[in-house]
């Protein structure tokens, strides 16, 4: 299996897929994991990767064009079973998807930063949306 992870933040992420059970795992290349910088799809010299919602309201989400470009990209490389979005209003993570997931060869995983993501994201790139409880963490 290989997971694929796009993160704003990716070095939040060395640290638990590096360690415990998935380091085992990695190891014994029964998953291949492979974290993704958002900022690298970005074209300006800040490296923006956020924007006011469309529409407006408070907060900021994750620019479309990143998330697309950083998609596709993988996408050109092997096809994906799935392309999941974390978000606060995912359908909840529980021990009998975790068992459907692992069946998958290939898993995209769009963590969510902000307010979440421009809803075109949403609709034209997400399969399945994934909660891990109700709160939001960084």
């Amino acid at each position: 299996m290989r997971i694929d992870i796009i993160s704003a933040v990716p070095q939040l992420l060395k640290s638990p897929l590096t360690e415990s059970i998935l380091k085992r795992a990695q190891e014994k290349k029964l998953v291949k994991i492979v974290v993704h910088d958002l900022r690298s799809f970005t074209h300006d010299k800040h490296r923006i990767v956020d924007l006011p919602p469309y529409g407006g309201g408070a907060g900021m989400v994750l620019k479309p064009e990143p998330i697309f470009e950083c998609i596709e990209w993988l996408k050109s490389q092997r096809e994906y079973d799935e392309v999941i979005y974390v978000t606060a209003d995912g359908e909840k993570f529980n021990q009998a998807m975790a068992n459907r997931l692992s069946l998958k060869k290939n898993l995209i995983i769009l963590c969510g930063h902000y307010k979440g993501i421009d809803e075109r994201v949403r609709q034209a790139l997400i399969t399945k949306e994934i909660s891990i409880g109700d709160y939001v963490l960084t």
